[in-house]
């Protein structure tokens, strides 16, 4: 009884000793600014808004927001909100937005001991490499007599306690307790959040038609979680008021321009409204562009083993059907188990699923600026074929892009802009490497695609531009 007794209470020591604080990390709403990549993070650690000035225009820089959130999905400070819109509205030139929500165990914090969390680390770099294929792009369009100057790159870090304890192991305790807190800072103050961000690029296109301006949302874990909870019933009513007809299909329209969930942490059962909407279009238009883009790895033990685990649990009382549909690629009839949805995650749920992506060759990781640049050249190069390839579309197609190959199921639709990924080991290796080289670059260009001209004809222009 007694060792029982002393090993809870230990227990509790290790969690309550190991408790992430429950505060916010840059409460500074100034601007603070630097030319070097290395300096600008403990230089600016406690600003809302960071600039990395680039010092001659063939030098890659960004600007990155911090806004952050509490357990209940409220803003920590509407005056670091505002001091970040304010940023992003600023921008003189067409820039490139990408917004990003951290999932489980991560922050916007900084530290003496450990500087930024790792996610803000990694995500300083992927704004980096946007900035330098922007740069590589404009270069090689210019080259062929077709004006393009890089858009600004833009991020803005989404911050929430998705690391509510520190201690190692025991945080894995905290799974189903983030479950739920990412489901509220979903259906909180998020939205208003990313509303007021696309209210910005949409008054800049008003001003500016032929504006290149663009914004990508990118959530990760239980931060695609919090993205789906903020977006679904958006992206829901988008898709019915672009459908157009079956004669004459639109566009379908999105959030932003792309929207991209990287080993989402949410039951399949919340995406099957959009799924079986989705779905039943026979054709979507020549211009369209992808909307959505879920990329779950093969390797993902958190959301494919252990998430099913705990739903199963959870869902034991529930009341669940199998519902038929008729899929528009095969014109079989398919069988959708409620129950299954509703245990594992979307990214492991077989039936809603309409590619893979496969690995090549593994791509060289950029250790320098002169690395940076050669990559960048490179992806500029491939990203017009990738593009065409999109055009041209249909089930069981593959598109090459650097170091992997994206290939439609046979029972998906062409040009479907919904994309539910299974993808490769070797590019994820786990629920949280989602930084590697490989799957880094394919969503660059995924992103670059989803960010082209609307207009089909200019698209084809700078495509060919980039491709000589």
């Amino acid at each position: 009884m007694r060792l029982s007794r002393n090993l809870i209470l230990l227990v509790l020591t290790l969690v309550l000793g190991g408790c992430a604080p429950f505060d916010w990390y840059r409460k500074n709403t100034a601007t603070c600014s630097d030319p070097v990549a290395d300096i600008l993070p403990t230089k600016c650690r406690a600003n809302a808004v960071q600039v990395l000035a680039a010092n001659t225009a063939a030098d890659p820089g960004y600007s990155l927001g911090f806004i952050e959130f509490d357990d209940q999905g409220q803003l920590w400070s509407r005056q670091q909100m505002w001091a970040v819109l304010k940023s992003v509205s600023a921008q003189t030139a067409d820039y490139l937005l990408v917004v990003y929500v951290h999932g489980w165990k991560h922050n916007a914090g900084w530290s003496e001991r450990a500087g930024d969390d790792p996610d803000v680390t990694h995500f300083r770099a992927a704004l980096q490499e946007l900035s330098a294929t922007e740069i590589a792009l404009s270069r090689k369009s210019e080259a062929q007599g077709i004006a393009r100057t890089p858009r600004q790159v833009v991020g803005v870090f989404m911050g929430w306690r998705g690391a509510s304890i520190t201690v190692p192991v025991i945080e894995n305790l905290t799974f189903w307790d983030r479950k739920s807190t990412a489901h509220k800072v979903g259906h909180g103050e998020l939205t208003e959040v990313l509303d007021r961000l696309e209210a910005i690029r949409q008054e800049r296109l008003k001003d500016h038609p032929e504006s290149l301006s663009r914004m990508i949302v990118v959530g990760h874990s239980f931060g695609g979680a919090v993205v789906f909870s903020a977006l679904e019933q958006i992206l829901e009513s988008r898709f019915v008021q672009s459908a157009g007809t079956p004669e004459n299909p639109a566009a379908a329209q999105g959030f932003g321009n792309l929207v991209v969930l990287l080993n989402p942490a949410f039951e399949a059962q919340l995406y099957s409204p959009l799924s079986d909407m989705t779905g039943e279009r026979k054709d979507y238009a020549d211009k369209q562009l992808p909307v959505l883009a879920i990329l779950t790895s093969e390797a993902d033990d958190a959301t494919g083993v252990a998430f099913p685990i705990g739903r199963w649990f959870d869902t034991r009382f529930e009341k669940q059907r199998v519902v038929k549909r008729t899929n528009p690629a095969t014109g079989q009839e398919e069988a959708i188990s409620q129950k299954s949805a509703d245990i594992r995650t979307v990214g492991h749920f077989a039936p809603y699923e309409t590619h893979t992506l496969r690995g090549t060759t593994a791509a060289a990781s950029p250790g320098t600026a002169q690395d940076a640049a050669r990559i960048a050249h490179h992806n500029a190069q491939l990203l017009g074929q990738a593009a065409a390839d999109w055009e041209q579309d249909a089930p069981g197609k593959a598109i090459t892009f650097p170091g992997s190959v994206l290939t439609r199921t046979n029972n998906s639709v062409g040009r479907n802009p919904y994309l539910v990924v299974n993808v490769d080991k070797n590019l994820i290796r786990n629920h949280n490497d989602i930084w590697g080289d490989g799957i880094r670059q394919f969503i660059t260009n995924l992103i670059l695609i989803s960010s082209q001209s609307e207009n089909p004809q200019e698209r084809r222009q700078r495509r060919e531009a980039i491709t000589k």
